[in-house]
Order: structure tokens, then sequence, then C-alpha cells
């Protein structure tokens, strides 16, 4: 047996790296995403000083992609359920609860078909040269009736198995709307159910933070393989998803949202954008649209005079369902990448099934950092896309994550401001239009109709 000595060198200075990395979350506290890119650049030195030499150090990355499809649909499974059993106990749930969802989706079907047409009208991708770690066949999409039949479950266990999101996300879609038709009817027998959904949901969320920890460590590793099979200069184009990321972004915020303030609510979205600011600052800044809520029912309710109730629910709920920049821009976005990289063939059907498979997948996210990863991945699971390009697109998604959840918490407040204006009562108009201030200690804007 020969002992292939730079590949333990290789293993050895990952190692070192990875301890570094330890270190400076440990003693240092530095924070995810400066360590994510910091990683980038000890990927990198290891792949060029152990240029062909990355078996070992890749073992890393493709197992961290392993594990994190595996969470991706018991993830689905507890936060969809989640997220719609707690509309049988919001306020007015025929108008306020479908509405809110109806807007929500909405947004994250626009940002993914912008994205989609932006993608693939710029050919992002072309001419980046990556080699995957283990032989890959892309899956062959199906008919279009045979899409559609597809789409609904048959077996649960063999969904799954094959990773064929979709039919699963259906089914848990039924299972919750039967939940809350029995619940409004008979609480007290399903109460069980409905605890065991929320210490699931809450224990899964333990579980992606866990897992998204290791992201680091996973960069690097897959850096390293990429830069040691190829030059340096073949990952230039990575810039070119970030750049394209932002702009979509900027897109989805302020024109995507503005129309619809004006189109739909009917209202100055100069006035939506000045009173909603703040929130999209902290959602920016903190990458977290759970923890941008506050923020957003405050400026909501004091600034632009949305009912208190609605602002509660459709925040809380546009921090769980559609966030258009997490579940519609990213994963479309990597998804083309991919189809472009990885030199595939693709209709104009199948392009338009990445769209339905992240308005799907997009009902039930969750709003820490780590969403977008998990929603690509279940978009890329669907499609028979490698999840691996997902890691190593992973220091740059870092730094995308900011505007994305500034997209998320606008979207939803967007989804909430338009449920209010369409609702009769639900919204002080003098108080948008700034005729009339709420002070900060004061209550509700407007009082329930």
């Amino acid at each position: 047996m020969t002992i292939d000595f730079y590949e333990w060198g290789a293993l050895l200075l990952a190692v070192a790296f990875f301890a570094l990395l330890y270190y400076l979350k440990k003693k240092k506290n530095l924070n995810f995403g400066l360590r994510t890119i910091l990683a980038l650049g000890l990927g990198v030195i290891v792949g060029v000083v152990f240029k062909g030499h990355y078996t070992y150090v890749a073992a890393f990355g493709t197992i961290y992609a392993h594990v994190i499809s595996a969470i991706v649909i018991p993830l689905l499974i507890f936060s969809i359920t989640a997220s719609i059993t707690n509309l049988s106990s919001s306020i007015r749930l025929k108008n306020i609860g479908f509405k809110t969802v109806f807007f929500l989706v909405l947004n994250t079907f626009i940002a993914s078909t912008v994205t989609l047409i932006a993608s693939v009208a710029t050919n992002i991708g072309d001419g980046f040269e990556y080699e995957l770690a283990t032989d890959y066949t892309a899956a062959e999409v199906p008919t279009f009736v045979e899409t559609i039949i597809s789409l609904f479950p048959s077996n649960l266990i063999s969904h799954w198995a094959d990773g064929e999101v979709v039919p699963i996300v259906l089914f848990v879609i039924l299972l919750a709307l039967s939940y809350n038709a029995v619940a409004a009817k008979k609480p007290e027998q399903v109460a069980p159910f409905k605890a065991f959904i929320d210490a699931g949901n809450l224990v899964m969320g333990k579980v992606v933070s866990t897992v998204i920890g290791f992201t680091p460590y996973a960069v690097l590793s897959l850096v390293a393989r990429a830069v040691s099979r190829s030059s340096v200069s073949d990952l230039l184009p990575l810039l070119s998803v970030l750049v394209l990321a932002y702009v979509l972004c900027a897109f989805q915020l302020f024109v995507v949202e503005g129309t619809l303030i004006k189109v739909v609510g009917r209202l100055n979205p100069i006035r939506f954008f000045k009173g909603i600011w703040p929130a999209g600052v902290v959602a920016f800044t903190s990458q977290s649209s759970v923890g941008t809520i506050p923020v957003t029912v405050n400026q909501l309710t004091k600034k632009l005079g949305v009912n208190e109730d609605i602002a509660s629910f459709g925040a809380s709920l546009g921090a769980n369902l559609g966030m258009p920049g997490c579940a519609g821009v990213w994963p479309v976005l990597l998804a083309v990448f991919a189809v472009h990289i990885l030199g595939l063939d693709y209709s104009p059907a199948q392009y338009l099934f990445l769209i339905v498979l992240a308005v799907v997948v997009s009902i039930g996210t969750v709003g820490v950092p780590g969403t977008a990863t998990i929603t690509a991945t279940a978009v890329f699971a669907a499609a028979g896309l490698p999840v691996e390009v997902i890691v190593l697109l992973s220091p740059i998604s870092s730094i995308v994550d900011m505007a994305r959840t500034a997209t998320n918490v606008v979207g939803a407040a967007t989804a909430t401001t338009l449920v209010a204006a369409t609702e009769e009562g639900q919204l002080d108009r003098d108080v948008y239009n700034g005729v009339r201030e709420i002070p900060e200690d004061a209550g509700a804007a407007v009082q329930p109709a």
C-alpha cells in the first residue's frame, strides 16, 4: 500500500485550519459570516499548496452535503405543519389568513420568476469550471402530464427516500388543514398533536442551527477541492452570482414591492418605504427575519397605521412562509447556475418547474440564518441537482444573506400592509400618510373591526 504524503499533508493543513476556525468562534467570538468568508480563503490556500490532492479533505464537505440533505424533509414536515396549524387560532382566518398567505406566496412567485428570467438571460455560471466529487447523472425531468401527476403523494416513504419534496409538502398541507378543521370543533382532542408538531418544529430548528454551524468547515473542504482541481481564476465567476443576487434582491425590494403597494394597495410606496425602512436595516444587519419581527410590527402599526393584530400575524407568518429572498431569489439563481455549469440542456418547461418548486418550498421556511441553504437544498433535491454546488457558494451566500433577509422582511411587511389596505377599517390612512402620528408607547393604530 502506497502512502500519499501529499494527501495526508492536505488533510493535516485542513485540520489545522479547522482548529483555527473553532478557536475564532469560541475564544474570539468571530461571527458566522466572517468565519465562512475566512474559510473560503483558507480553502484556497489548501487547494493551491496541495494541488491535485484533495481526496481526504473533500470528505468533510461531502459528509456535510449528505447531512444537510437528510434534514430537509423532516424540517419541512414540522415547519409547514406548524405554520398552517397556527392559522386556526389567528384573527379572522378566512379573510386575513388566506389573504396573507396569498400575498406572501405571490411575492415568492414573482421573485422566482424574475430571477429565472435574469439568470437565463445572463447565462449565469457559464465558463465556471467545476467537477463533482462523484459520478453525477442529471435526473430526467418528465413530461408535463407526468410532472403534474408526480406532484401528488403516493408513497411517503419512497418520496422521502428519493428526495421528492413536493408530494410530501402537499401531504403535509392536507394534514395541517385537516387539523384546523378538527381543532375548530374538538380542540381538546387534537391538542396533543399540536403540541407534538410545535415541539418537533422547535427541535428541528435546533438541528438546523447545529448543522449550519459546520458550514465554514464544509466551505473550506469543498473550496479546497475545487481550487485543487482548477485554477483560482476559474472561481471568479462566483462574483457574478454575488452581484446578480444583490441586483435581484434590490429589484424585488424596491420595484416589485413598491408596485404592489401602489397598484394593489393604492398607497404611496414612498411612504411605505420610509415607514418600514428601520425594519429593513435591522434585517440587513441581523440577518434574521424572526429577530426583526418586533421592529417590523412596531413600524407597521406606529408608522404605517396597520391594525396591530394584522401586523403581528402578518410579520410572524412572513418570517416562516414565503420569504422571496431566501425561497425565491436564491434557490432559483443557484439552480440555474448549476444547470449551466453542468452543461444541462434545460427546456422552458423544465425551467418553469424550478419556479413551482421554489413556491412550494417557500411554504414553511424558517426566518433564521441558514434558511436559504435549506430552501435551496430542497429545490435541488427535487430537481435532481447536486447539493454540493450550494455548499460551494456558501461564502457568497453569507454575504448575500443580508440582502435576502431585508427582502424577506420588506416582502412580509408588504403582504401585511396589503391585507390591511384591502380589509375595511384595518388601515389608518391618516397615520400611513403622516397626517397623524402615534406615540411609541401607544397601543394599536387601528382597533380590530
